[in-house]
């Protein structure tokens, strides 16, 4: 009797001690909560909205959105920032709905929130996870202090097709590196707690595969193998799960037929069954709606749909507003199904503090003190200059002297209102620094610069009025495109160099802006091939949101730096490069194509049965019979101002077992006559297995630093774990067999050494 009287209270108090835990404590919060609820009120929730009467000097919502938040009949606001904004909407809901309840303010900060960071595809180019980690710390402690609790990022949707706009929010073709990128992310905008009033709730995007888009066009089609997910499309979602993120955005597309929103094998049985995720799941701006559309039914079907597929939140559409009551009356979905999503939003907001103190991102001292620092803008020039590929250097072009005189020309060469890149909602354009700004901020009166526009961005009307419709960033000139070209030409003969800045206007790419042609425009190309005629070294700056198609202008240009869009600090950023304040490292992460009826093309495809071998008279091989099979530039390329010499790969041994740990080595050597730094890339290829496997596969990279005559020796340590693929029947496992350990500077220059590994 006494031992059952023990155990008894051993188990009370065990059951004490758990009640004390933070998640216990969020859940009986949130129970009790919901216990006073209506079904209007839970409903309501489920509501995310965007304040469609909201101006920076107007009224703050608009006046069917403010009666909804007094009713409570809404969860969250987007497309708002500003303490002094955020506080009304936030006040109308905890003092004047029944039961106060805070509301959640997210915003599409996507690369940098007022500070504009390089484009997400070009921060990816730095290969710096601790940089990039960086700048979403501080996007998250700009974006907090601009009233915002919440961040649609990071996007991590694997692109192989530049051709779709969106490449430009993504980190590229490969899903080792994406995850890192993606745990980087989160790590940056949410922190080690909650706690602090600078970490923001993270929302990973797409989910899923909206990358894949059939043709490259946005919102299009999307149709693969459950391996192919797995294998290559999945892997930074589930890293982003794992890294702790708050929430998930579903994707426009489908997936086996039916859309993300109401694929509840997506969304429940992967998401949050077999990977656990608990947070909330948020749809994109009005996907529910658009279901419709898609061929799944009128609102009130398609809103249940989602509803059941584990959706917990209506972006814009307000289908769950309008509707779930009605179905919940028919019995189409259950009283649990409104509970759990509502349960998920509430504990979202649990975390996050705003039942403690609705007001504690509201604070007005922090934006002057915060936002746009100049520490934040001297990180964000350090990072643009590291995101710039080098693409070519012939007889050592580049860097610049500063002294002589420079011929700047080109639509980007002094324009402003493009230099921040797609996506930059809270960025100013008027406080970016252009390109003639940095090169005279960094040569000084030392360098004489002529300078002549030489052509519009397009000569395109119809374009550019698509391109005007949303923000009216592209500038006109009326001059005669042959005007403008004479003008810059002769500006060049008067010059040591010329410096053309050329390229996209930033709204070339981003959602929505899917191109068929990828080159630059013609009328751009036209003033490139005059620039070239007058014999003078030709330096090509590129501003892009995507990968472009450059075979005339790497046949005829002396140099070309892709520096994507670098944001804030971009022209300073480009100087740096260009006069060698900088020495570039960055690496590309999304394939090049010599033309578009390569795409897509990315570096880890298959081999066929009948692999072209570079016999050019085989003619049953796969292969083109008008352009290489290789691209123009591989996944990982990017050169330096200096060179660097790679040894043979040594192994620490060639047979291997089990779980033993192999050692892979090389030695890198400076061997040209400037500081520089080298991104070493890992790469393994399994020649047989029980699947067909890519031709190689990252599993490693280190980013060195060498000085003149400088060697240091790398080493990479490989487990199985390295060696895991997904089978036909999804089980993540390794099998025995050779591999063949690729080191190198990218993708297509690599040493090989082949190693036997039995399980």
């Amino acid at each position: 009797m006494k031992k059952t009287s023990l155990l008894l209270l051993a188990g009370l108090f065990q059951l004490q001690v758990q009640a004390q835990t933070p998640e216990a404590k969020m859940n009986t919060f949130v129970t009790k909560l919901m216990g006073q609820m209506t079904i209007d009120e839970k409903i309501g929730q489920l509501n995310l909205v965007t304040p469609g009467g909201f101006t920076a000097t107007g009224a703050t919502v608009s006046q069917n959105v403010e009666a909804n938040i007094k009713a409570g009949k809404v969860g969250g606001l987007f497309g708002i920032y500003d303490p002094t904004l955020v506080r009304k909407p936030q006040e109308l809901a905890v003092k004047n709905s029944r039961l106060h309840i805070p509301l959640l303010f997210g915003l599409d900060v996507i690369h940098g929130h007022k500070t504009s960071f390089p484009i997400p595809l070009g921060i990816s180019s730095t290969w710096d996870l601790e940089r990039i980690e960086k700048s979403a710390r501080i996007a998250a402690t700009e974006a907090t202090a601009d009233g915002l609790n919440w961040v649609f990022s990071p996007m991590v949707d694997i692109a192989r097709d530049p051709r779709w706009g969106r490449i430009s929010e993504s980190s590229g073709e490969d899903p080792y590196l994406g995850s890192l990128i993606a745990k980087a992310m989160i790590r940056g905008y949410q922190g080690t707690s909650f706690k602090e009033t600078n970490t923001v709730l993270a929302c990973v995007k797409h989910f899923a595969l909206y990358g894949a888009a059939e043709a490259g066009r946005d919102y299009n089609t999307v149709d693969m193998s459950r391996i192919k997910m797995f294998e290559y499309y999945l892997p930074p979602y589930k890293a982003a799960i794992d890294a702790g993120v708050g929430s998930v955005m579903t994707s426009f597309n489908e997936i086996d037929a039916v859309p993300a929103t109401a694929n509840k094998w997506l969304v429940t049985d992967l998401l949050r069954k077999q990977w656990g995720f608990k947070g909330l799941v948020v749809t994109d701006y009005t996907a529910i709606n658009e279901m419709i559309a898609h061929g799944l039914g009128d609102l009130k079907q398609v809103s249940a749909l989602a509803l059941k597929a584990g959706t917990d939140m209506d972006m814009v559409g307000e289908g769950f507003l309008t509707t779930l009551k009605q179905s919940l009356n028919e019995g189409k979905i259950t009283q649990k199904e409104i509970d759990q999503a509502c349960r998920r939003i509430l504990e979202a907001k649990y975390k996050l503090g705003l039942f403690d103190d609705p007001y504690r991102y509201l604070d007005e001292s922090r934006p002057a003190k915060e936002i746009l620092t100049p520490e934040n803008r001297a990180f964000a020039r350090d990072l643009a200059a590291r995101s710039h590929v080098l693409l070519k250097n012939a007889n050592q072009t580049l860097p610049l002297k500063k002294s002589g005189s420079i011929a700047l020309i080109g639509p980007l060469a002094d324009d402003r209102k493009n230099m921040l890149g797609t996506w930059n909602i809270a960025g100013d354009w008027k406080k970016a620094v252009t390109v003639a700004e940095g090169i005279k901020n960094v040569a000084g009166n030392s360098v004489k610069i002529n300078y002549a526009k030489g052509a519009n961005f397009t000569t395109d009307t119809l374009l550019i009025q698509r391109l005007n419709a949303q923000n009216g960033l592209v500038d006109v000139d009326p001059r005669s495109p042959e005007a403008m070209i004479e003008e810059a030409v002769k500006v060049a003969r008067q010059s040591d160099v010329i410096i053309a800045v050329v390229g996209e206007a930033q709204e070339m790419s981003g959602e929505a802006s899917s191109r068929s042609d990828i080159g630059i425009p013609e009328n751009q190309k036209d003033l490139l091939k005059a620039l070239k005629k007058t014999g003078k070294p030709l330096v090509l700056v590129l501003m892009s949101g995507r990968p472009l198609t450059l075979t005339w202008e790497n046949d005829n240009a002396d140099a070309m730096l892709e520096a994507w869009f670098g944001g804030s600090e971009s022209g300073n950023a480009i100087a740096d490069v260009l006069f060698g304040n900088y020495n570039p490292a960055g690496k590309l992460t999304a394939t090049f194509p010599r033309n578009v009826g390569q795409i897509p093309i990315y570096y880890n495809h298959k081999n066929t049965g009948r692999p072209y071998e570079g016999v050019l008279l085989d003619k049953f091989k796969s292969r083109y019979l008008d352009v290489p099979n290789d691209p123009l530039f591989p996944f990982g390329y990017g050169l330096s101002y200096t060179t660097f010499s790679y040894s043979e790969v040594k192994l620490s041994q060639t047979t291997l077992k089990g779980n033993q740990t192999l050692q892979a080595s090389v030695t890198v050597k400076n061997t040209g006559k400037y500081t520089g730094e080298e991104v070493v890339q890992l790469y393994i290829s399994d020649p047989v297995a029980s699947v067909t496997r890519s031709v190689k596969d990252l599993k490693g990279f280190q980013k060195i630093s060498l000085k003149p005559g400088e060697s240091k020796e790398v080493t990479f340590r490989i487990t199985p774990e390295q060696l895991k693929f997904y089978t036909t029947d999804l089980k993540y496992d390794w099998e025995g067999g050779e591999f063949g350990i690729q080191i190198g500077t990218n993708s297509s220059e690599v040493k090989t050494a082949n190693v036997q590994w039995t399980k």
